[in-house]
């Protein structure tokens, strides 16, 4: 079964708390960096 999240590469595998083994994680919109804080993406995404 395909995943939605995945990041259209095919081979992502997203555990129960949102992180793929490629180091990305679903902030509940999109993948995004594992480095990325949630609360900075959430502002800019805001304008």
């Amino acid at each position: 079964m395909e995943d939605k999240r995945c990041c259209g590469s095919g081979t992502c595998i997203i555990n129960a708390e949102g992180v793929c083994w490629c180091g990305q994680r679903w902030d509940g919109e999109k993948m995004i960096p594992a480095n990325s804080d949630i609360k900075k993406t959430e502002e800019v995404d805001k304008g």
